[in-house]
């Protein structure tokens, strides 16, 4: 199965208040809940293609609501500052009280809709205000037991900044005592500092995997530094609630070695637990792959390079070297355009309209067998140009603060999920995006297929700096099983085209199949809108659009 991946966050997924008022309180802008992701909604993501739901947020983090004093980015704080890895964060309860039975109900609920359950995985850094009050009897809690005395010891959980105090960036909160830390630990974007910046992630701190930074990087991991076993013991408890996926949160600021042990731990008890790590290293890609994760980010070269093609008017040809980078592993490359990391497509700063990526999107969903994501809104054209607290504008939706997000409340119209509120381009780009991920999904040339790029055997009217050009190809396996092959062109051009295309006899060779004979009966069909084409060698393409031609007689 090719993973299509919507992405969520509770808090924002299902707030309907539209009050929205900048640095607003959760009573004040109000905040969704992991009850109101009803059947309804879980279908209505199901019916849009999706394969899985990446529930981001979901267990407990530093909030200015719930911790006081507190060191946290905006009131809501970041999902990425864990308080308690074995906690529901309260603000997605409709009873704080009964959070984690709410969790368990929808991760049934969410299977039920035949959708699989991702959860983060924070392993790097944790909320300087961590104390699990959720855990087993048995288990002990980070920090406890450590030495701060010394600055690092695989038997302590943190890093220690012996006899210094820590000095946050940030002034108290109106009302609240000043924050203490004594003896500092360190950031977690490892900075070793007792007085981070503005920049750095100051509101978490890094673990400790037995990596001596401080001394060159020197690795002590014998003995087993107690981290593996604790952290390990979080992924098997979650795992144990039924969760299908991790989507592992910086994974590359971990060491490789500890991924072996724990990912080899999970897997021994729950072998159909998949792994996805946030990694933008690319020397570091087949590592991490030896080292269990099922899947990787694909950031650094197809999500910016096609960004770049979308945006700054680069080169539709340069598609080719990105593939080609990762295409001994591409089946293990997530392909996206946006998360809640980046800038929305329909953002200032990324392109406008929702609209002008769907040739990027049908490369990003088409290329390969590889995984898809979605995040919540881009299908509606968010623009995520709203200055909601903590996050400014700048075309992100905020992952810090309590808001309603405007297009996901129109189309999710007070709990219907029917789009009632939804303008006409907020329509039509869903159901681009329907059609295109329901192609993804289920197409077999596209999930098991083969793939040759036929950009180089391009000239004439195909301007190969605007248009791009691939092949699928499902080779049969009996009559009930038919083959396939699909033609996708793409035209990432402001205007209207007419381009023709060579397809090269070694595609035909490659796939050991015959092309389809041009005798003016046969009709192409066009996958995604249903129109059909009299030729797949000459072809009219409108602005920022493209097409996936079945090319087969079946």
């Amino acid at each position: 199965m090719k993973p299509i991946i919507y992405q969520l966050l509770p808090r924002l997924f299902t707030n309907y208040n539209e009050t929205r008022l900048r640095n607003g309180s959760r009573l004040e802008n109000g905040c969704g809940t992991m009850q109101a992701i009803t059947p309804k909604a879980l279908k209505s993501i199901r019916d849009l293609g999706a394969t899985h739901v990446w529930y981001t947020g979901v267990i407990r983090h530093a909030t200015a609501e719930y911790n006081t004093p507190s060191i946290t980015k905006g009131r809501a704080g970041s999902p990425y500052a864990i308080t308690d890895y074995y906690d529901i964060d309260p603000d997605i309860a409709a009873n704080p009280s009964k959070r984690m039975a709410e969790f368990e109900a929808l991760v049934e609920r969410t299977h039920k809709a035949g959708l699989q359950v991702i959860i983060d995985f924070v392993p790097n850094h944790v909320s300087r205000e961590y104390h699990s009050t959720c855990k087993p009897r048995t288990v002990k809690d980070l920090g406890q037991g450590d030495h701060p005395e010394w600055a690092f010891s695989p038997l302590n959980n943190f890093y220690y900044l012996p006899s210094e105090e820590f000095q946050p960036p940030i002034a108290p909160k109106e009302g609240e005592p000043a924050y203490h830390e004594f003896p500092a630990k360190a950031t977690g974007n490892d900075c070793f500092t007792a007085r981070p910046s503005k920049d750095d992630w100051f509101e978490t701190v890094k673990l400790n995997y037995g990596v001596f930074y401080q001394g060159g990087g020197e690795k002590q991991f014998n003995p087993r530094p107690k981290t593996w076993d604790q952290m390990t013991a979080i992924l098997l408890f979650w795992a144990k609630k039924g969760v299908d996926a991790f989507r592992v949160d910086m994974a590359e600021m971990v060491p490789h070695e500890f991924w072996t042990y724990a990912i080899g731990k999970v897997k021994h008890t729950f072998p159909k637990v998949q792994f996805l790590a946030e990694c933008y290293n690319p020397a570091l890609y087949r590592t991490y792959l030896a080292a269990g994760f099922d899947y990787l980010y694909d950031k650094v070269g197809m999500y910016e390079y096609l960004r770049g093609v979308t945006s700054k008017n680069w080169a539709a040809e340069g598609i080719t070297q990105h593939w080609m980078a990762t295409d001994d592993i591409r089946d293990k490359m997530l392909y996206f355009l946006e998360n809640h990391d980046e800038q929305r497509i329909a953002s200032g700063f990324f392109c406008g309209r929702g609209i002008c990526a769907e040739p990027a999107m049908i490369v990003a969903a088409c290329l390969g067998t590889n995984p898809l994501l979605i995040y919540s809104g881009q299908e509606l054209g968010e623009t995520g140009m709203d200055a909601e607290g903590f996050s400014g504008i700048d075309g992100r939706t905020t992952i810090f603060d309590y808001w309603g997000v405007k297009s996901l409340q129109a189309w999710a119209n007070d709990g219907k999920f029917d789009g009632a509120r939804m303008n006409d381009e907020q329509k039509n780009l869903r159901q681009f995006y329907r059609s295109l991920m329901l192609l993804a999904r289920d197409n077999k040339a596209i999930t098991n297929g083969l793939m040759f790029d036929i950009e180089y055997a391009q000239s004439g009217s195909f301007n190969k700096h605007e248009q791009y050009a691939f092949l699928r190809h499902y080779k049969a396996t009996d009559i009930f099983d038919p083959e396939e092959t699909l033609l996708v062109v793409c035209n990432f051009d402001d205007k209207d085209v007419e381009v023709d295309i060579n397809v090269p006899q070694e595609a035909w060779d490659y796939f050991q199949t015959t092309p389809p004979q041009l005798n003016g009966k046969m009709q192409f069909i066009d996958l995604l809108t249903g129109k059909k084409y009299p030729s797949y060698n000459h072809l009219k393409l409108p602005a920022w659009t493209g097409v996936v031609l079945r090319l087969s007689a079946n």
